[in-house]
């Protein structure tokens, strides 16, 4: 059940990143843990929460496909999502691979680390 709740929150993230900012925004803002690192291409590290949450509400995908979805629990409370995506913007392609770290909180997931790798 876990690994489905979890696999679900990041699928649910691509969509409302895929929406609008709003949307997105409105999204992180429930997801991400108080404490959250995100390490991005291009050696950027964000780490205050508010600055990841203000990055969100930037334009949406139009387009993403995410492939070899893998979810790992180290703990009952600790679990890992690995997969890759292929992200389109216009014209702009993206595609990484991603994982993602969430912890349980009381009774809902929050996102506490997240790293792209550009493939």
């Amino acid at each position: 059940m876990a690994q489905e709740e979890l696999i679900a929150l990041e699928r649910d993230g691509w969509e409302a990143l895929s929406t609008s900012g709003e949307a997105a925004r409105a999204f992180y803002e429930r997801v991400l843990d108080r404490t959250v690192v995100m390490l991005l291409p291009g050696g950027m590290v964000l780490d205050e929460r508010g600055a990841i949450v203000d990055s969100m509400s930037g334009p949406p995908w139009s387009t993403f496909e995410l492939d070899d979805l893998r979810c790992l629990l180290p703990t009952s409370d600790t679990g890992v999502v690995t997969y890759g995506v292929v992200a389109r913007r216009g014209s702009q392609e993206y595609s990484a691979l991603m994982s993602s770290v969430y912890v349980r909180r009381e009774s809902a997931w929050k996102l506490t680390f997240h790293q792209q790798t550009p493939r």
